[in-house]
């Protein structure tokens, strides 16, 4: 799919900057061209699809139905699914985890939007396809899924709704007034396509930043860092690496934009898959940034009984992909 790019890449690095093909900075410069230009289409078109989901399934829509309907369990499955398909980190998450609060929708299917939503969105989806191809990226979302699936279910059953704040509390004894609903109906699917291009392309804008530093990073490991440092370290598959990657992760916080490129590199120099997910997963799901705004909205016995149910089940997602893959 993209071989023309890998051509262009190496004519633009070799044949027009003159640069040595083999060299250190050649490699470096020719990754770097490369996944910056893929990474950006793919980010672009899966945008623009989860657009139009997004439009034709608002936010309202969720909380409607989970709300009027018994369903055994699966509102989990439904809250992680809105959570993947939702553009946002782990920071910008907690707004609409106190909209859904607000909004009468149980604490642990909120908690399930919350954990997939950083984990699995079309950014880190993007990248994924991008770098390790299309099985590879299907596992990872399926994991993510379950995880926040799971985790929320158990958050759920745990009944921790006296360990929000006080400010929370408020909010939910207040008599919620209905907002109005848009519905399918009433949408013009040519008319709102311009709109959707424009909010694919400022997500596009809102983290192209963070994709060339990421990216950057990645290059510059790719061409100057030696073959078996990383697998030396990292790359024994030793029962602890997953763990200590999870625990070098939380305060080390990025978007996927960011880190991504990073892990494919890891990968590339010799860690397992699984320990560099896990690395991953734990960087843009259990951040400090995270843990400070959800002081608003939790105490911190609550803040502590998520980070460890997430961390549990981010543990067990490496292993598995290191089983797997």
């Amino acid at each position: 799919m993209f071989d023309w790019l890998i051509y262009f890449s190496d004519w633009l690095i070799y044949d027009v900057s003159g640069l040595s093909e083999g060299s250190r900075l050649g490699t470096a410069l020719s990754f770097f061209v490369y996944d910056v230009i893929k990474i950006l289409i793919l980010l672009f078109l899966i945008s623009f699809i989860m657009g139009i989901v997004n439009v034709y399934f608002p936010v309202e829509k969720l909380r409607n139905y989970l709300n009027s309907r018994k369903l055994y369990g699966l509102e989990y499955l439904f809250s992680a699914i809105f959570g993947a398909i939702t553009p946002f980190c782990s920071c910008s998450s907690v707004p609409l985890f106190i909209g859904f609060v607000q909004g009468g929708i149980p604490l642990g299917v909120t908690f399930s939007f919350l954990i997939t939503s950083p984990l699995v969105n079309e950014i880190a989806l993007a990248l994924f396809l991008g770098m390790f191809g299309w099985k590879v990226t299907l596992i990872y979302a399926i994991t993510g899924i379950l995880l926040g699936t799971f985790g929320g279910f158990i958050l759920g059953k745990l009944d921790l709704k006296d360990w929000l704040t006080d400010w929370v509390k408020d909010i939910m004894a207040k008599t919620y007034e209905k907002g109005d609903t848009v519905t399918a109906d009433s949408i013009n699917f040519i008319k709102e396509l311009p709109l959707i291009s424009r909010e694919a392309w400022h997500i596009v804008k809102g983290v192209l930043l963070y994709i060339i530093i990421g990216i950057g990073i990645g290059a510059a490991m790719h061409g100057y860092v030696p073959e078996n440092f990383f697998e030396q370290y990292l790359g024994g598959g030793q029962w602890w690496t997953v763990p200590a990657a999870v625990i070098i992760a939380v305060p080390m916080y990025a978007n996927a934009a960011a880190i991504v490129p990073v892990i494919q590199v890891l990968v590339v120099k010799g860690v397992p898959l699984g320990t560099a997910i896990a690395f991953m997963m734990s960087t843009v799901g259990l951040s400090l940034p995270e843990a400070t705004l959800l002081k608003k909205v939790m105490t911190f016995k609550l803040i502590s009984v998520f980070f460890l149910v997430v961390t549990v089940f981010i543990v067990a997602s490496g292993y598995l992909f290191n089983l797997v893959l």
